[in-house]
């Protein structure tokens, strides 16, 4: 009976598992599309009940920090797992820059960022993926592969420019991500050029848009 009974529960979270996991994909769809689109829209395009989705999600708000949270983790990986290469550090800061544009994490910061309010959480795991762009930029620069007038806070804007590349297709939207984060990489690589104009953003500025 008892071995009967952890196997149900197993079987239970099993499943549990598996709607959270439509449940955001969902969102993620739902939301970058419209933001304003209701919550309703995502537990119809995951396919499960309303009251499911409220079970694991008690309002629209909560989802969408949990959407962003995850977001967040999924770009942190992608850092930690550049500054743990120890080969070229140009060829890492490649690596994590196409690692970024495939999680697509910034179509998420495009679309809805200021449309709720962070937590303490998500502001922790911002300053977080901050100290760690510092840290693979300063190496990348360091080695002399990026171009001396550009500085991390550049980063972030670069990213969401590419994110905000989307056509009918998904394999087309990665194509052409994939064509101009080319082009950016050689631009950020060049060794020399006309001096950018202006100032870069701050990193005041970037975080002053998720401020609901």
């Amino acid at each position: 009976m008892e071995e009967k009974t952890t196997s149900s529960l197993s079987g239970r979270r099993a499943e549990a598992a598996r709607n959270d996991g439509r449940i955001l994909d969902a969102a993620r769809e739902v939301f970058v599309a419209d933001p304003k689109a209701p919550i309703s829209a995502v537990a119809e395009r995951a396919g499960v009940g309303i009251g499911a989705l409220y079970r694991r999600y008690g309002s629209k708000e909560e989802l969408l920090r949990h959407l962003n949270h995850e977001g967040l983790s999924r770009y942190i990986a992608a850092v930690e797992g550049a500054l743990a290469d120890e080969g070229d550090p140009w060829n890492a800061f490649m690596d994590f820059m196409r690692r970024v544009v495939d999680a697509d994490t910034h179509s998420l910061t495009l679309r809805l960022a200021g449309t709720f309010t962070p937590t303490e959480e998500l502001y922790r795991d911002g300053r977080r993926a901050q100290e760690l762009n510092v840290r693979l930029f300063e190496r990348t620069k360091a080695a002399g592969a990026i171009r001396p007038d550009v500085e991390v806070d550049d980063l972030p804007l670069l990213l969401e420019q590419l994110a905000a590349i989307r056509v009918a297709g998904q394999e087309r939207t990665r194509q052409l991500r994939h064509r101009y984060l080319a082009l950016l990489l050689q631009a950020l690589h060049a060794p020399s050029g006309p001096k950018l104009p202006g100032p870069p953003p701050s990193w005041e500025e970037i975080g002053q848009r998720w401020e609901a």
